[in-house]
């Protein structure tokens, strides 16, 4: 069953449900590796967005978004935004990920001046180029001052 029929608008899910939906470690991997660097914690929403509808899973740093998590069956999608400020440091981490991910960063144009990356996270390489990706976002917290 399709994750937005499952929960719908008026059946929000918890963290662990939808990690059970997901089945995959590398949810979890992500979210804790999140809230521990970010000392951050996940927001629950619901969107009626057309491309990927139903609850997902906000992470916010400092008011600026970091990511949005949306699960799937056996793997999530992580969209992260990699914006002006961001895309030097972006293109040069690029370099070291995955075909994949190069791929995807070179044909996902641009919007409002930002690159809107639908990361589908299927294997533990991905997980790291994503997680190096979401740092150009915000200082981890344990790097701060």
């Amino acid at each position: 069953m399709k994750w937005h029929q499952l929960y719908d608008a008026g059946r929000e899910p918890d963290m662990k449900q939808i990690g059970e939906y997901v089945g995959s470690g590398l949810w979890e991997e992500l979210c804790v590796h999140l809230e521990e660097e970010y000392k951050t914690s996940p927001k629950v929403e619901y969107s009626g967005c057309s491309m990927q509808p139903g609850w997902n899973v906000k992470y916010k740093k400092g008011g600026r978004a970091l990511c949005t998590l949306y699960p799937a069956e056996g793997y999530f999608t992580c969209m992260v935004s990699i914006g002006n400020r961001e895309a030097a440091e972006a293109e040069l981490l690029l370099t070291a990920c995955t075909p994949y991910v190069k791929d995807l960063y070179e044909r996902t144009g641009g919007y409002n001046g930002s690159r809107w990356l639908m990361i589908d996270v299927t294997e533990p390489e991905i997980l790291d180029d994503t997680i190096n990706l979401i740092g150009t976002r915000a200082p981890k917290k344990s790097a701060a001052k």
